[in-house]
């Protein structure tokens, strides 16, 4: 038959989208041509499947080859195609069965010698295989990763004579049955723990509710008084994962040029990337849209030291995802969609020397250059960080005290109990409350009302902060058990708002 009809998937944001590999075999002069919009890596694939087939002893046909991609406007990249179009030039020119071809999805690069090397995006690959209810052939490096799709047949390959073999009927692949566990609770032993912190009751107080509410941070204090030191510890006292979480996360970290680590699994990601990155590195872009650090933080932690001295236009494109949990890339010819639901912890200097109120009275800033420095945070970004909080520098008796402050653990109990109450009452965290979230589960009681009157008129908070003092004040409220918010817990809110009240 000179015609072979297999099926693989390509990449467009988190989609993976269904591509039909049609190889034809014809008379004339040998020639070897693949459509479809192949992006370079496609295009060099046919030099890696001729060596590819006659490195393992098949007959490579010189005749007219044909290989289309469809749907035709959808852009191909990747090596992924290698397998496809080999086996379809094998059953096109007869040396492999065909009758099985269409009850499988295919991807793996091909080595010169006929091995396959793993690929990028295999989770959202085999979890759109699965809902096609068609089974899935990829190299054995990858099966780990997809098999994290629980209702997924995933058939792991090392070469393309193995599966050769098994489409004939000698030796059959072996269905992937590794039991993964996928009940483990994350641990805090994975994770810094909040004891090796000295001091700074107030900023662990600050971090444990915004781990209970999902609230974003920004700390404020001179160079060594531990708010990189909180940072990492931050993720070892967030609730544990649920698998749709996990699974979330997962699937964004599997479209990345690293790929998934199924080591992993269930453990909430952590990113700090460097104040020089850029807003594509940051945010995802490029010609073939690629997920960017605050989509690769998805349900974890995205952690930006040094906020000022990122480009202005990086920390302004951190305010749409903030409000809206998504971002959406758009280029010429193509559009990607990302979830982006992270936490962001920021941490700053108060003036560009760094020593602005620290006790050795070495700062000699002025009060122009401060405001200058603090004035690189927008005001509409600094509006959507629920919590801004002083990190002053740790008295001397503090610092060379022994006794360890509270474990990560017992921190984290709390702040997991904060959690499933926020489930179970509206089945999202607080900082997720829509307006008339806010308005059913967060209104104050009489006093907490009167109270919040009197910041927004003496500190002139906006009708955003507004809302968030709100989300804040619940968050606090369900850490310390109650069933209503009252003035205590919109007082305390009310004290996170810090670089409002300047």
């Amino acid at each position: 038959m000179p015609l072979a009809v297999l099926y693989s998937r390509a990449l467009s944001g988190m989609e993976s989208p269904l591509v039909t590999v049609e190889v034809h075999i014809a008379n004339g002069l040998p020639s070897f041509t693949i459509v479809g919009l192949p992006e370079a890596e496609v295009k060099e694939s046919k030099d890696r499947v001729r060596a590819a087939l006659q490195n393992a002893q098949f007959e490579f046909p010189a005749r007219r080859i044909t290989v289309n991609l469809a749907p035709a406007d959808l852009p191909k990249e990747s090596g992924r195609f290698d397998l496809p179009i080999a086996l379809g030039i094998l059953a096109a020119t007869g040396q492999i069965p065909s009758d099985k071809l269409d009850q499988y999805e295919w991807a793996g690069e091909l080595a010169l010698t006929g091995e396959l090397r793993p690929i990028r995006g295999a989770l959202a690959m085999t979890y759109g295989a699965s809902c096609s209810g068609r089974s899935f052939v990829l190299p054995l490096q990858n099966v780990a990763e997809a098999a994290l799709v629980k209702q997924a047949k995933v058939y792991p390959a090392t070469s393309l004579l193995q599966i050769c073999a098994h489409l004939a009927g000698r030796e059959p692949l072996q269905v992937y049955s590794a039991k993964l566990e996928t009940n483990v609770k994350v641990g805090t032993a994975d994770y810094p723990g909040m004891e090796d912190v000295k001091g700074q009751t107030h900023a662990k107080r600050a971090l444990e509710i915004a781990a209970a509410g999902g609230h974003s941070v920004l700390m404020l204090g001179p160079p060594g008084t531990g708010k990189s030191m909180l940072a990492a510890r931050f993720p070892g006292i967030l609730p544990s994962m649920n698998e749709e979480e996990a699974l979330e996360s997962a699937a964004m970290q599997s479209l990345s040029s690293s790929g998934f680590n199924v080591s992993n699994w269930k453990r909430r990601p952590y990113r700090a990337p460097h104040h020089t990155a850029s807003s594509v590195a940051l945010v995802g872009g490029g010609s073939n849209p690629r997920p960017g650090e605050i989509s690769l933080a998805m349900n974890g932690v995205l952690f930006l030291d040094e906020l000022p001295e990122f480009d202005r236009k990086v920390l302004e494109a951190l305010r749409e995802p903030l409000e809206s949990g998504r971002i959406t890339i758009s280029r010429a010819a193509r559009q990607a969609d990302f979830p982006a639901q992270f936490q962001l912890i920021a941490a700053m200097n108060p003036c560009p020397c760094g020593y602005l109120g620290h006790y050795s009275g070495k700062c000699r800033c002025t009060p122009d250059q401060v405001a200058r420095y603090r004035g690189k945070i927008s005001g509409p970004l600094l509006d959507r960080i629920d919590i801004q909080i002083e990190v002053p520098a740790v008295p001397q008796e503090d610092l060379m005290r022994q006794q360890p402050g509270e474990p990560s653990s017992t921190v984290q109990q709390r702040v997991e109990v904060a959690y499933q109450w926020q489930l179970q009452r509206q089945g999202k965290t607080n900082t997720r409350l829509s307006v008339k979230g806010i308005d059913k589960y967060c209104t104050p009681d009489t006093q907490g009302e009167n109270l919040l009157k009197q910041a927004i008129s003496r500190l002139n908070f906006s009708a955003r902060a507004y809302h968030r003092i709100l989300k804040v004040a619940r968050t606090i409220a369900d850490l310390a058990g109650s069933t209503g918010v009252t003035s205590i817990h919109i007082a305390e809110a009310v004290q996170y708002r810090r670089l409002d009240r300047n």
